[in-house]
C-alpha cells in the first residue's frame, strides 16, 4: 500500500481543525469543564503545525522546521494542560511554553540546526516527555470511576514510547536525503500514526468528559441537597443491592420535636440541625452503612449482616451521640432523636425492603409514643433498649 503524503497531510489537518472546533464547541456549552478547552486549542495549534510541516520544501525552512516544531510542542503541552484541567489540577502554563521555548532557543544555536539528529532527538523528548505527564495524570486519578480513563492514560503512554522510539531510531538509522521516496514515506507514516491518534485521544477525552457529567448526574440524583448524604431513591437501591448479602439491620430515626424547632427558631436553625445530625451519625455508623434521608426529619440506615444485638448498639450510639449535638445558632437548644430497629432473617426478596421500612416505622411509633428520645426493636413483643 502506497501512502500518500500530502494527502494524509491534508487529511490529518482536517481532521484534527473539526476534531478541534468540536472541543470548542462542547466547551462553549460547558464552560466549567476548561479541559475540553485546553484540547480544543491543542488540536487547532497541531492542525497548524501539520500543515507547516506538509510545506517543507514550499516554504522556508526556518517554518517548516523551526516555527513547526514549535508550535506542535505547544500542542503537546495542551494536551497535558487539558489532563491537568480534566482532573482539577493547577495548569502549569510557563512548563508548558518551556518546551516551545527550548526548542527556539536550541535553534538559534547553528551546529544544533544543521544536526538533523540533534533536532529529532530534541522534539522526540519534549513531545514524549508531555504525553506521558499527561498519561500519569490521567492515571494517578482513576480512583474517579471512568471507564475511558485507563484507555486514555494507556494510549496516551503508548504515544509517548512511539515519540520517544525516534531517538534510538534517529541515532542508530540513516537519515534518507531531502525529497527522496524514503523520506516521504516517513513524513506519510508520521501523518498516518498522528491522524490514527488524534481521533482516538479525541474519542477517549470525548468518552471521559460525558462519563463525568452522568457520574455527576447520577450523584445529584441520589443525593439530598441539604445534607448531602443519599437520598431515599439512592436508599432504595442500595437496598436491592443488598437483598443477596444475607440479614440485614434497619435503622429508622427520626429527630424529635423538630416541627417546634423549625417553628421556634426559623428554617436556618432546623436545617442546621438536619445537618448536624447527619454529621454525628456517620462519624459513629460502621463502615458500609448505608444512610439516607427518607424527608423531612426522618432518616434510615441499613446495616448489612448486622445481628439485632449489633444493629441496637449501633444505633444506641447514634443517640448518644446526637444528645451531645448543639448547633451553633442555639447552643442552648437540646437535640434528640427516637429511633426504629428492624432486622431481616434471611436475604430480602423484591418487596422484603418496605416490608423491613414497615417493621422499624412501627418500632419507630412505639419510640415516641414512650416518650421519644430512646431506641426501640421491632419483633413480636417491641422491645426498648433505651
Amino acid at each position: 500500500m502506497k501512502l500518500d503524503a500530502p494527502t494524509l497531510v491534508t487529511v490529518t489537518v482536517f481532521v484534527m481543525v473539526v476534531m478541534g472546533a468540536l472541543y470548542l464547541l462542547s466547551w462553549s456549552q460547558a464552560r466549567q469543564t476548561r479541559a475540553l478547552g485546553f484540547l480544543g486549542a491543542a488540536q487547532i495549534v497541531g492542525a497548524a503545525a501539520v500543515t507547516l510541516f506538509g510545506l517543507r520544501d514550499v516554504i522556508p525552512d526556518w517554518l517548516s522546521i523551526g516555527l513547526a516544531n514549535a508550535v506542535m510542542l505547544g500542542a503537546f503541552g495542551l494536551i497535558w494542560g487539558g489532563a491537568r484541567s480534566f482532573e482539577g489540577r493547577r495548569v502549569p502554563f510557563p512548563w508548558i511554553a518551556a518546551g516551545p521555548i527550548v526548542w527556539l532557543a536550541a535553534c538559534l544555536v547553528p551546529p544544533f540546526y544543521a544536526s538533523l539528529g540533534a533536532r529529532v532527538i530534541l522534539s522526540s523528548a519534549v513531545a514524549g516527555l508531555a504525553c506521558a505527564l499527561a498519561a500519569r495524570t490521567l492515571w494517578h486519578h482513576r480512583g474517579e470511576r471512568l471507564p475511558s480513563r485507563a484507555p486514555a492514560a494507556i494510549l496516551l503512554a503508548s504515544e509517548a514510547l512511539l515519540i520517544w522510539a525516534r531517538i534510538p531510531a534517529t541515532l542508530v538509522l540513516p537519515a534518507p536525503p531531502t525529497g527522496t521516496p524514503d523520506q516521504t514515506f516517513w513524513v506519510a507514516a508520521l501523518s498516518f500514526v498522528a491522524l490514527l491518534y488524534t481521533v482516538a485521544v479525541s474519542v477517549l477525552f470525548m468518552a471521559m468528559a460525558k462519563e463525568r457529567l452522568e457520574a455527576e448526574q447520577r450523584r445529584v440524583a441520589e443525593t439530598d441537597p441539604l445534607t448531602g448524604i443519599a437520598n431515599r431513591r439512592a436508599l432504595a437501591d442500595a437496598a436491592r443491592r443488598l437483598r443477596a448479602a444475607g440479614p440485614t439491620a434497619l435503622l429508622l430515626f427520626d429527630l424529635d420535636h423538630f416541627k417546634r424547632v423549625n417553628d421556634t427558631y426559623g428554617h436556618a436553625v432546623g436545617d442546621a440541625v438536619l445537618i448536624g445530625f447527619c454529621a454525628a451519625a456517620r462519624q459513629v455508623l460502621p463502615d458500609g452503612a448505608a444512610f439516607g434521608r427518607l424527608g423531612g426529619e426522618e432518616f434510615a440506615c441499613l446495616l448489612p449482616g448486622a445481628s439485632v444485638a449489633e444493629a441496637a448498639a449501633t444505633a444506641e450510639t447514634v443517640r448518644l451521640a446526637v444528645a451531645t449535638m448543639r448547633p451553633d445558632l442555639v447552643p442552648g437548644l437540646a437535640v434528640t432523636v427516637s429511633i426504629g430497629v428492624a432486622r431481616s432473617t434471611g436475604k430480602m426478596g423484591a418487596g422484603d425492603f418496605d416490608t423491613l421500612l414497615g417493621l422499624a416505622d412501627r418500632a419507630l411509633y412505639q419510640a415516641k409514643a414512650q416518650g421519644r428520645d430512646r431506641v426501640v426493636l421491632a419483633g413480636p413483643d417491641l422491645r426498648q433498649v433505651a
